[in-house]
């Protein structure tokens, strides 16, 4: 009988490299209890061949794994090895062998295991442009901007790829990030902006998939913001140029009397307020003409809420107008462009503003400064029915929590007086 002090020793001992209790106490021969016939031969089952190896049988799968209590967590693991097919009995002993001895040095062999692929993975050569040529293609069936693929394109391919875009997407530190964005993120901030949290969505991809390990250097809470000025404290306020309120009459008479679709559609803008994109690719089942209502649907919202806006009769006017369109090949757009199913260009817009004004030095969405710089000095409406009537998000949380209501009937009242503010107080 083997002394009780050595006894003693080989129980500690087999603690410490992970084996079960029921282990400790088996003789020696308990080890290698399996042989390739019986592996072949048994029934549904787990059997045990020693030394944390184990053999699960279910129907027709068969297959190995190593059950031990992780030296990191004290919590009981088990890790699979492969199916009989693919690994033999020899190649199961000596697998269990390679992870009993990881565990004798206090590593957990599953988190080896994944540490060991994520390498392989970040080894596997791909470089910061080639991530993000990925990214992009499988992000763009998401986006709902057609244009958004080639912008995002455009703008790695401008401030990023000429840098680091063929450095190993997981080599990219914070030093490159500020290379790019140090030079414009005081003259181009918005742009700098953008491009930041481009590389940073890029970035992230990259660690889900493995190909890097560390902190995201682009990001901004806590990090690029100990480094950078706040966006806010250093950007440039680049205002629309806008038509003087004084002179919109006149404007809008000039597009009135080139009776081009584009100019149609600007005179509807205006007398509106939208945006340039909300008129472009409005459709006609949005248009409600006997409650005089057009309802732009939450997805074509900058703040991703519907928009109910009253229609002025000067609205209800053009909308007849164009009405002919309608059963056109043009499709369902109020506004359609000159290509099948496509609606007006911003470019269209634009130009026929810049003929009517007889100058470039304005803009179409200069349009809705126009009309919130009447409403604010030259009438007494609330601000916040003019804010509404532009659908801007409410900056205070209490009062956006509390303002349930769209004050659709305040604004109809200013939308009315707008319009005859454009087309009957013309100022010579």
């Amino acid at each position: 009988m083997m002394p009780f002090f050595n006894m003693g020793w080989n129980v500690g001992f087999l603690s410490w490299v992970g084996f079960s209790r029921v282990e400790w106490c088996m003789p020696r021969i308990a080890s290698n209890r399996l042989t390739a016939r019986t592996v072949a031969s048994l029934k549904d089952g787990v059997y045990g061949d020693g030394g944390n190896l184990w053999l699960t049988i279910k129907g027709n799968v068969r297959a190995w794994s190593v059950r031990f209590k992780s030296p990191i967590t004290g919590k009981s693991r088990e890790m699979g090895l492969g199916p009989v097919r693919d690994v033999g009995l020899a190649d199961a002993r000596r697998l269990a062998t390679e992870a009993r001895h990881m565990i004798a040095e206090g590593l957990d062999p599953i988190e080896e295991r994944k540490a060991e692929k994520a390498a392989r993975k970040r080894k596997s050569g791909l470089t910061f442009e080639d991530v993000a040529r990925r990214y992009i293609q499988e992000q763009t069936p998401a986006w709902k901007d057609q244009r958004s693929a080639p912008v995002w394109t455009s703008s790695l391919e401008i401030h990023v790829f000429p840098t680091f875009g063929k450095k190993l997407v997981s080599a990219v530190d914070t030093d490159d990030v500020l290379h790019i964005l140090r030079p414009i993120w005081t003259e181009k901030t918005e742009t700098a902006g953008r491009v930041r949290g481009r590389i940073e969505r890029i970035l992230d991809y990259a660690k889900t998939h493995g190909w890097r390990e560390s902190e995201n250097p682009a990001r901004w809470r806590g990090h690029l913001s100990n480094i950078l000025p706040a966006p806010s404290k250093v950007a440039k306020v680049e205002h629309h140029a806008a038509v003087d309120r004084k002179d919109i009459a006149l404007v809008m008479a000039a597009l009135a009397a080139s009776n081009g679709l584009a100019a149609q559609a600007v005179r509807f803008l205006c007398l509106t307020a939208a945006r340039s994109g909300e008129v472009r690719f409005a459709t006609w089942d949005e248009i409600d003409l006997e409650q005089k209502i057009w309802t732009v649907p939450a997805e074509r919202m900058k703040a991703k809420r519907e928009h109910r806006v009253p229609l002025s009769d000067g609205a209800l006017e053009i909308l007849q107008a164009v009405s002919p369109l309608r059963n056109s090949r043009q499709g369902n757009f109020i506004f359609p462009g000159q290509q099948r199913g496509k609606a007006l260009t911003d470019v269209a817009l634009s130009k026929a503003l810049h003929t009517a004004a007889g100058t470039k030095d304005v803009t179409v969405h200069g349009l809705r400064s126009t009309f919130r710089d009447w409403a604010a000095e030259e009438t007494d409406f609330p601000r916040e029915v003019a804010e509404m009537a532009l659908a801007h998000a409410i900056g205070d949380k209490v009062e956006a929590a509390y303002r349930r209501g769209d004050l659709f009937s305040k604004r109809r009242a200013l939308m009315e007086s707008w319009e005859n503010i454009i087309y009957y107080c013309q100022v010579s």
